[in-house]
């Protein structure tokens, strides 16, 4: 990631150049059996669940999926059992409109204007075939203007953080990804933010980028080890670099993918997939792992064990002096 944008760099803009960036010593080569090697696993491991699914039942699996049934099962299944849809809101909203105002501006062939984006994005949402396009046709006047506000707020910060892209770095904005297995009864898909480079020939060369708001957390990081699996998958060889860039902080997170990664991905994936599996037809008990995710649990009121967490967590941040009062 060479810069000749004549645009001088903030300190931020030079730093995210440096970690995403790679002199040639740091593309390494890899096997180029690794991705069939990779498909064999995931394949032998999945083929049992099969069982466990209707004769036209396709099991579709994605790291929203794999962080549900690695996280709380009893509150995946209550929201299974109760028929608990998307439900949404601004929070919700916000994400996919700032995600589409950042990939216009990357191709905007003027000065990127945080707000215009947002605004076009808004515009483009509200007219096409999208979960988010009746809520922006029927949301208030303040919804809109809440919405507008925070998603103006992480596209900005995004153009603070990165430096003009330049075509040669090949970005690509919301990038799909599809992977078939066992003759299309498994199906492997994501979603990447941002991804910068390509491989050549077997050397690495793609970075795989997801935008985060927030605190650091390490269900993130499963999230892009999941997507550098896909990759994978899809074109033979991994990437590069996988980086959860937050932008609140201004700074990236980044992990070199190695072949040890991606096994260790390919166990993660199948681990989820047969559990899901065997929670939903009923030969799993469902297991308890509270957390402070339990404080936005619609099931909280019938669930002792995350009230009692919650409670015992209140209690030593109250001992320690951890409050937010004041």
């Amino acid at each position: 990631m060479a810069q000749h944008d004549p645009t001088p760099l903030t300190p931020v803009q030079q730093q995210t150049i440096d970690v995403l960036g790679a002199s040639g010593a740091g593309r390494p080569t890899f096997d180029s059996g690794l991705a069939e090697e990779l498909r064999r696993e995931l394949e032998d491991g999945l083929a049992p669940l099969v069982t466990n699914l209707a004769d036209d039942e396709q099991l579709t699996v994605s790291k929203h999926v794999l962080g549900r049934v690695h996280g709380c099962q009893v509150r995946l299944m209550a929201e299974e059992a109760a028929g608990d849809g998307f439900a949404v809101s601004i929070p919700t909203a916000r994400g996919t409109v700032a995600h589409k105002a950042i990939e216009l501006g990357i191709h905007w062939s003027r000065e990127p204007l945080p707000l215009e984006l947002v605004d076009e994005a808004m515009a483009r949402l509200a007219n096409a075939d999208h979960w988010l396009t009746r809520f922006l046709q029927e949301c208030s006047d303040a919804e809109r203007a809440e919405l507008r506000g925070s998603a103006g707020d992480r596209v900005a910060k995004f153009f603070e953080c990165f430096p003009r892209l330049q075509p040669k770095w090949r970005p690509v904005t919301e990038s799909s990804q599809y992977v078939d297995l066992l003759d299309g009864r498994v199906l492997l898909r994501g979603k990447v933010d941002l991804t910068l480079g390509t491989p050549k020939g077997n050397q690495a060369g793609k970075v795989v980028i997801d935008l985060k708001t927030g605190a650091p957390n390490a269900a993130h990081r499963d999230d892009l080890r999941f997507y550098a699996l896909l990759d994978t998958l899809r074109l033979g060889v991994p990437p590069r670099l996988v980086a959860s860039f937050y932008l609140d902080a201004g700074r990236a997170e980044v992990e070199a993918v190695t072949e040890g990664l991606l096994h260790a991905t390919v166990a993660r994936t199948v681990d989820g997939a047969v559990q899901l599996t065997e929670l939903r037809a009923g030969t799993r008990e469902p297991v308890h792992r509270p957390s402070y995710a339990c404080r936005w649990c619609d099931h909280l009121a019938l669930c002792e064990v995350g009230r009692a967490w919650l409670a015992e967590e209140t209690d030593l941040d109250m001992a320690d002096g951890n409050t937010d009062a004041g």
